[in-house]
C-alpha cells in the first residue's frame, strides 16, 4: 500500500472524513453507541499505515492526544476486540 502522506494525523483526518461520508454511524438500531463505526474505521486504516496489531494501534492512539482530538475520542478507546470484529465485517463485504 503506497500512501500519499506520511504524517499520522494526516491519515487520521482523511481516513475519519472518508469513512463518516460511506458509512453510517453505527451499524445497528440497538448497537451500543460507544463508538461509531467512522472511528472504527479510522483506527484500522491507521493500524495498517503503522504496520502494527490491534494491540499496538491501541497504544499509539492512547499516547497521542492529536489522534484522539481527530478521531473525537473522549475518554475511552475502541477495545481491540471492537476493532477486530469490525474488519471482519469489513472483509465479508469485499
Amino acid at each position: 500500500m503506497s500512501t500519499l502522506s506520511k504524517s499520522p494525523k494526516r491519515i487520521a483526518l482523511i481516513a475519519y472524513r472518508t469513512a463518516k461520508h460511506s458509512l453510517p454511524p453505527y451499524r445497528h438500531l440497538k448497537s451500543p453507541k460507544k463508538f461509531t463505526q467512522h472511528q472504527l474505521a479510522a483506527i484500522l486504516i491507521l493500524r495498517e499505515f503503522f504496520k502494527t496489531d490491534y494491540r499496538g494501534i491501541e497504544a499509539i492512539i492512547k499516547d497521542s492526544r492529536e489522534l484522539r482530538k481527530i478521531l473525537e475520542l473522549r475518554d475511552e478507546i475502541p477495545h481491540f476486540s471492537s476493532r477486530k470484529q469490525c474488519m471482519k465485517r469489513r472483509r465479508a463485504y469485499t
